[in-house]
């Protein structure tokens, strides 16, 4: 698919998120550990956008203004707070890249590419899923955070231990969300080949890993 094959996203506009619900929850922390687990039996039932928002928040939202190096600070942590790893959500009809700072879900591509956040084997048995989370390394952002820029920001094999570090960290956020509002969420591999080019990303660019993210089967 060369760039002027990809579907445009000319006619998709930016989705304002719901203020995120920051009151007080019923499940604590530690029974939100206890739920926490990988759950692959996914319902196609879509989640509400209140949902999605306090999701994405969860996920690496802004959670102060005054955070390291004079940026905001985020609900999961990253290294010289670069805040290298972009989160991007495929859903039935598009894909968006969350905006943390204005809170809104920026579209990429157009079109159903949810698909493409499995493995080939895994495509066909999980294709309704309702929302794919997809998490891009920029390391550009990395390398040129306005934190504390040591050498090894630049060095590859350091490069990559943190951006799968801070994954990671994103992928448990959305994890620990997940077992206290009673969703299911599988972290899993992914068409990373196939996901670069529908994205349009840059070879700075590097997807990781997804995240399937619904209500459990049958419940």
């Amino acid at each position: 698919m060369t760039s002027a094959e990809q579907p445009s996203i000319s006619n998709l506009p930016r989705i304002r998120l719901p203020v995120p619900r920051h009151a007080r929850r019923d499940v604590s922390l530690f029974e939100a550990l206890e739920r926490r687990r990988t759950i692959r039996q996914i319902s196609s039932a879509p989640i509400s956008l209140q949902t999605l928002s306090d999701l994405l928040w969860a996920a690496c939202g802004v959670n102060r203004t005054d955070g390291p190096f004079g940026v905001t600070g985020r609900t999961a942590a990253s290294a010289s707070n670069s805040q290298e790893i972009d989160v991007y959500v495929a859903m039935r009809d598009a894909v968006y890249r969350f905006d943390a700072l204005d809170l809104e879900l920026a579209p990429v591509a157009n079109g159903d590419l949810r698909g493409y956040a499995m493995t080939p084997d895994q495509r066909d048995a999980n294709a309704d899923i309702p929302v794919q989370l997809i998490y891009v390394a920029d390391i550009h952002r990395l390398t040129h955070t306005r934190g504390f820029r040591e050498p090894g920001l630049h060095d590859v094999e350091t490069q990559k231990a943190y951006y799968y570090v801070d994954a990671g960290m994103i992928s448990e956020n959305v994890y620990l969300f997940c077992a206290g509002e009673g969703l299911a969420a599988w972290f899993h591999n992914c068409d990373k080949t196939a996901l670069a080019l529908r994205l349009g990303l840059r070879e700075d660019q590097r997807v990781l890993f997804a995240q399937s993210v619904g209500y459990p089967e049958n419940v």
